[in-house]
């Protein structure tokens, strides 16, 4: 097996961020974009690692504010699906919450922020059919989280909010909305335990992980499994202390068996878990059940996934506290009859190591696309290994998961529609459509009373806000209109004076 190590240098990552749209290669449509959001301070010209992204100021929606994404690097080989993040820890009352990101990385697509939430692990799955947004919002507390999980439909309005069973309280970390339509989710609760097998205190508390799988048509428990119940102390690596995390689960998933494979971060260990509780096999570890080829242990990792090839992907984040140089995203060959596990690629990033958080996804296109956690950055690979699309969040975030993922929205909502005047432009109307996502031109519509608005004037989408020029005597009402690509209808807004 070929096994690459694509560690992208400083020196590279300076080269890409002078070169602009030009020196990228980006022509057309893509490089007029770049161009005017790098001079309107919207989106994502290119900068230095670390830096601080431009709060977003739009004339149509003033109520979001959320930054988007710097990108670096772009090339052709890189995925067009949007991106899917959730950045928090918002400093000074600065907005957080899910972002859509048009495939290029320059634009928002979509943006919902909560006040005094939490969103994580954002992203597409399959809901009765029908392709919905979820994600799971709350507080954090002793690094997991309490709150609830949202499905949302193509029209940005919310299905359902799904909770825990028997009182417990939703966690960050999961949620798998499984093909029969059962969610796996994860859970949290503090015990007290006598820790002095492992040098801690006899009356000491200790944090149990859990998981359950759900009915998400009746809310019926179907499964639960706890770590406590399972895993013996000394398997942990995280020094014992006051509500001890001694097993940190972080992802919980189907295998193509039907059994669950199951991420415990503070044991290095990745378990296969029969339905009835049973530990099948340890990967790393203490007590791995499988002889690990070089390159192929991990530590304090994230995100342990089956492909549909047969691999196994991880975010081996290799720290805290660090016991490797930098993180990596790993696709591992696991041969369960022959118990060996292989390293087949791993991708790393000059100078990140990521202390928690993090994500590895094969991309339908053949790339690996890679969240890097708690260093605010997003980045895709070739599966070769060669660096194709880099992007960072601003510097005060975290994003525990990232995601390129095809998704169409037409929000239940209609566009918003502003008006602004300067001395050099004149009178501007400007459109957007939070969400939307086949929006291919606007029109603008003026006249003297709502019904008989007539088009005035007409511009190509680009980007979340697009302007259109009044003319002189147009009015006194105005409204805009979105098409799609073959000049039909999708949305009109409210009329305004002008």
């Amino acid at each position: 097996m070929t096994v690459t190590d694509p560690t992208i240098t400083r020196r590279q990552l300076l080269r890409y961020a002078g070169a602009g749209a030009a020196g990228l290669g980006l022509t057309g449509a893509l490089g007029e974009l770049l161009a005017r959001t790098a001079l309107s301070g919207h989106g994502a010209s290119a900068a230095p690692a670390g830096a601080s992204t431009p709060l977003p100021s739009w004339h149509t929606r003033p109520d979001l504010r959320i930054p988007g994404l710097t990108v670096v690097y772009s090339d052709a080989g890189a995925s067009r699906d949007p991106i899917f993040i959730a950045p928090y820890n918002a400093p000074d009352g600065a907005q957080a919450g899910a972002v859509i990101v048009d495939g290029s990385g320059y634009q928002p697509i979509w943006e919902n922020p909560l006040a005094n939430k939490v969103t994580t692990n954002f992203r597409v799955q399959s809901y009765r059919g029908s392709p919905v947004l979820t994600w799971w919002e709350g507080i954090i507390e002793l690094g997991h989280g309490v709150g609830e999980y949202v499905i949302a439909d193509a029209s940005y309005r919310t299905v359902r909010r799904v909770q825990a069973a028997r009182g417990l309280h939703g966690d960050l970390h999961e949620f798998v909305i499984t093909p029969r339509d059962t969610a796996l989710l994860t859970s949290y609760v503090v015990d007290g335990a006598d820790l002095s097998s492992v040098g801690g205190s006899r009356s000491g508390t200790i944090q149990d992980a859990i998981f359950q799988e759900i009915d998400l048509a009746s809310g019926r428990l179907l499964l639960e499994w706890h770590s406590l119940d399972r895993i013996p102390l000394q398997e942990s690596y995280s020094p014992v202390s006051a509500d001890w995390d001694f097993f940190h689960i972080n992802s919980v998933d189907l295998d193509t068996d039907g059994n669950l494979l199951v991420s415990g971060r503070s044991t290095h260990t990745v378990y296969k878990i029969a339905r009835d509780g049973t530990i099948l096999w340890r990967l790393g570890g203490k007590r791995s059940d499988f002889a690990m080829g070089s390159g192929a242990s991990f530590a304090w990792q994230h995100d342990a996934r089956r492909q549909p090839d047969g691999t196994l992907t991880v975010f081996d984040n290799g720290a805290t506290p660090a016991v490797e140089p930098l993180s990596r995203g790993l696709i591992l060959e696991v041969d369960e009859l022959a118990q060996t596990a292989s390293l087949v690629h791993q991708y790393k990033h000059a100078d990140v190591l990521s202390g928690s958080q993090g994500s590895v996804q094969l991309l339908p296109n053949g790339n690996v696309f890679v969240g890097w956690g708690e260093t605010p950055r997003v980045s895709e690979f070739r599966r070769s290994g060669e660096l194709v699309f880099d992007a960072l969040l601003d510097e005060r975030y975290e994003c525990y998961r990232a995601f390129r993922l095809p998704w169409e929205g037409r929000p239940a909502q209609a566009p918003a529609i502003a008006l602004a005047r300067s001395a050099r432009t004149g009178r501007m109307v400007y459109a957007s459509w939070n969400g939307a996502t086949n929006v291919h031109s606007w029109q603008l519509l003026a006249g003297a009373r709502g019904r008989e608005l007539r088009v005035v004037e007409s511009a190509r989408a680009l980007g979340f806000e697009t302007e259109l020029a009044l003319p002189p005597r147009a009015g006194p009402l105005v409204a805009v209109q979105a098409l799609d690509a073959g000049g039909a209808p999708l949305g009109r807004s409210r009329s305004i004076s002008v």
